[in-house]
């Protein structure tokens, strides 16, 4: 399967009390956290390329650039879009979205790498 531009996928959580910015120690308010927000944009851009990449290869993170501009309270769902805007090799752009309601909770865009996985993790240990 080929990894081609216009690729998308969606997640979405309830925001949980261990999603706030109290919580994982990113602010002192118990609304959704900066770093549980970005999670979940990265998430959606591992979904919509998984089924694109052999069992040797993912993708890894490489860069981020997030606007987190509306709060988000416990109760809340939240849904993250990635939409793959560009291919470069083994670069990959996505452009993010996070909604709440329609409102929009954040956006920007988060930069992958696909990667052999075997010897990314040999890498690591050494």
């Amino acid at each position: 399967m080929a990894i081609t531009e216009g690729l998308r996928a969606t997640t979405g959580i309830r925001v949980h009390e261990q999603d706030t910015a109290e919580a994982m120690g990113s602010g002192d308010v118990p609304v959704l956290a900066t770093p549980r927000v970005l999670a979940l944009a990265e998430a959606a851009t591992v979904a919509a390329v998984a089924e694109h990449l052999d069992e040797e290869r993912t993708t890894v993170g490489t860069d981020v650039s997030l606007t987190h501009s509306a709060a988000t309270p416990v109760g809340a769902r939240v849904q993250a879009e990635a939409t793959l805007r560009s291919v470069d090799g083994k670069h990959l752009l996505f452009d993010v979205t996070v909604t709440h309601n329609e409102r929009t909770v954040a956006q920007g865009t988060v930069a992958r790498a696909v990667v052999n996985r075997r010897r990314f993790l040999a890498a690591a240990t050494e």
